[in-house]
């Protein structure tokens, strides 16, 4: 039971539990976007009217207007996850293997650690 406690409260589990919840308020975002305003632009170019963005063959609706709001929707989340979370990620982690460290600024724990080391040392 330890191992499980400490498995959640390591910060990952912290961290993607957050990022679950963004990108599905982001999906609901893209996707209400593609709904209000790629839905009606596929409508009309497919010859608008109820029937736009699809066609029947022999009492069968092809919904193509549907799939091609879909592919959009999941071209706008891909590109946008790429480019807030990927990327930053790949030039951190190149960063990193190359030595170069980001500026952290120090803890409170830190400092209050050096203050009482530099005390100590002027004590003695």
């Amino acid at each position: 039971m330890k191992g499980f406690k400490d498995f959640l409260f390591r910060g990952n589990i912290v961290d993607l539990a957050v990022a679950v919840v963004i990108g599905t308020a982001f999906t609901a975002l893209v996707t209400s976007f593609t709904e209000s305003f790629i839905n009606p632009l596929i409508g009309l170019i497919g010859g608008g009217g109820e029937f736009g963005g699809a066609f029947e063959v022999n009492g069968q609706l092809f919904t193509w207007g549907a799939f091609i709001t879909a592919v959009i929707t999941f071209v706008i989340t891909a590109a946008v996850i790429y480019f807030i979370v990927v990327l930053p990620m790949q030039k951190i982690n190149e960063r990193r293997k190359a030595g170069v460290e980001e500026d952290i600024p120090p803890t409170q724990e830190d400092l209050l650690t050096e203050i009482r080391d530099l005390l100590a040392r002027s004590g003695q």
